[in-house]
């Protein structure tokens, strides 16, 4: 029996997720549903007269990229800032704050990023240099992993921060030897600043417009948001919400909510956002830090600072008491675990989940899972735990730096991810985005050469082959999401998430991916991005 298509995409080159290699097919689409996929076939019984055709030749086409870890509304803040990680110092790092901020007189506070003091020159974060260029509007710049900020003396007012001021939980309101703060801010002590910042429902809305753009620009069809960090919150599922409604949410997202023993929000939350585009998927909580702040924890003190390991956010029975009572109510919990000891706390607490409530298909993630010891590597697949990571990560600390922190020998077990898919693990790929860019084209290389923008290969062993790398970015994702029937690769029956770039990734040299360009993205069976020029090619 044959019908009327919507849409039918046709190429020599559709990578659909279940073969080794792209092969020529024709995508037959009706409303936002896959309803078959003929490989080599005539699809001229489909065409009606409505139907929209695209012929692509040996562009590659495949399922829709699938981000699995972003920060969603922060990011689109931080689309729009002054990026640091080229900084030499941190006078350098002001003259660049100060140049961006005169292009943004109107704006209520000044925003950046990305900056890394152990890649200066000299010079340490301080409000003093901030308050020399910009001393009458509040001044916030993240550092590179987002873990610690550098703010200026208004920021501190507007916050209400002074020197007796006490450090929150799991923070740091770095002071001198006077006790006043010097505008460096650890931790959870972001969150006295970002909490007051005037962002308002039109800003938001204006963040969103911009993310959503630049999603369907990249060919990211779903994501994960993992919300605000430090304070996390779900008061933006509303908004995505609204927006599906009134038909502008061109991107799905699923939202988590933090693990803090609060199941009755969660309960509510599932209830509530379960739709095609926008879905509750459980708990996430922060177990470390990040290394560069020596707050990841660790099995055994830090090479280059012996009198620490790091430490837990929380104490470690009450992670395991938050965890029992969210696996026996049915949900999923992910960690964000930097170094080896919260890895090993997270699968311990996991497994004793297992044993307490019973073993269920649960798919708990660990997210970064930037060092593991060798002896927990299996229990990743022995307990169905999912292995949360983003390549990209290893251009954004250079080596030398990360390798001075913990030494070589932890350095073999650093960013996993051969191993990892070799033991079983379901291994899947986000960008921890605005960490990095949202663009997943660069995580993809990284995973397939292993090498950051210096030339330098991070374990070349390490590497991983291009199909599993795309995997890790579209069908991986879509069972991390417990969406594998509907999304994650081109079939029949799936949900019409397709995207197409320029040039074939399987016959170019991998230095080319970083190149390749996104040249039409279609969610739900509608076209949210097209490069008319390429795509009439």
């Amino acid at each position: 029996m044959t019908f009327a298509a919507d849409v039918i995409i046709s190429g020599n080159k559709i990578f659909t997720g279940t073969y080794d290699t792209p092969v020529p097919a024709s995508i037959i689409i009706k409303e936002n549903r896959i309803m078959e996929v003929i490989e080599k076939g005539d699809f001229s019984p489909f065409v009606g007269a409505h139907t929209k055709v695209y012929h692509f030749g040996d562009e590659l086409i495949i399922p829709g990229f699938h981000d699995f870890h972003i920060h969603l509304l922060m990011g689109g803040l931080l689309n729009d800032s002054v990026r640091l990680h080229l900084a030499s110092s941190a006078k350098d790092a002001a003259r660049m704050v100060k140049e961006y901020a005169e292009t943004k007189k109107d704006d209520p506070f000044v925003i950046g990023c990305s900056w890394e003091k152990n890649q200066w020159e000299e010079g340490e974060p301080h409000k003093s240099y901030l308050d020399e260029v910009i001393p009458d509007r509040p001044v916030l710049l993240y550092q590179a992993e987002f873990h610690s900020a550098w703010v200026n003396s208004k920021a501190l007012e507007l916050a209400g921060i002074d020197r007796d001021t006490p450090n929150p939980p799991y923070g740091e309101i770095v002071k001198d030897e006077n006790g006043e703060p010097t505008g460096l801010l650890l931790e959870h002590a972001l969150g006295l600043v970002t909490k007051v910042l005037p962002i308002t429902l039109e800003i938001k809305e204006k963040l969103l417009d911009n993310f959503l753009e630049e999603a369907a620009k990249c060919g990211v069809t779903s994501v994960h948001d993992l919300l605000r960090i430090p304070e996390m919150s779900t008061e933006e599922a509303e908004l995505y919400a609204d927006y599906e409604k009134s038909g502008k949410l061109t991107t799905r997202v699923h939202f988590v909510t933090p693990l803090n023993g609060d199941l009755e929000q969660a309960k509510s939350l599932s209830e509530t956002y379960k739709s095609n585009m926008v879905q509750f998927c459980g708990f996430k909580q922060f177990l470390d830090g990040v290394t560069t702040s020596y707050t990841a924890y660790l099995l055994e003190p830090y090479s280059n600072n012996l009198s620490t390991k790091g430490s837990t956010v929380f104490p470690e029975e009450e992670i395991k008491k938050w965890t029992m009572e969210a696996d026996q109510a049915g949900f999923r919990v992910r960690f964000h675990c930097i170094g080896d000891g919260a890895v090993q706390l997270a699968l311990d607490v996991f497994e004793a989940a297992q044993k307490e409530n019973g073993v269920r298909d649960s798919r708990h993630t660990i997210e970064h899972v930037e060092m593991i010891h060798s002896s927990d590597i299996q229990r990743f697949n022995e307990l169905g735990v999912i292995a949360s990571v983003q390549p990209e990560h290893i251009n954004v600390t250079t080596r030398d730096v990360y390798e001075d922190l913990i030494g070589p020998e932890r350095m073999k077990n650093n960013y996993l991810l051969k191993t990892m898919l070799d033991h079983g693990t379901n291994v899947v790929f986000g960008t921890d985005y605005p960490v990095v860019k949202l663009d997943p084209l660069p995580g993809i290389y990284r995973a397939v050469t292993r090498m950051d923008d210096a030339g330098v290969v991070w374990d070349g062993k390490e590497r991983i082959s291009l199909k599993e790398a795309l995997l890790a970015n579209t069908a991986a994702p879509a069972y991390g999401s417990f969406r594998e029937h509907d999304l994650g690769t081109i079939e029949a029956g799936k949900l019409a998430d397709i995207i197409v770039l320029d040039r074939n990734l399987f016959d170019v040299p991998h230095e080319d991916i970083k190149e390749a360009k996104v040249i039409f993205t279609m969610v739900d069976g509608k076209v949210v991005h097209e490069i008319a020029e390429e795509v009439a090619k």
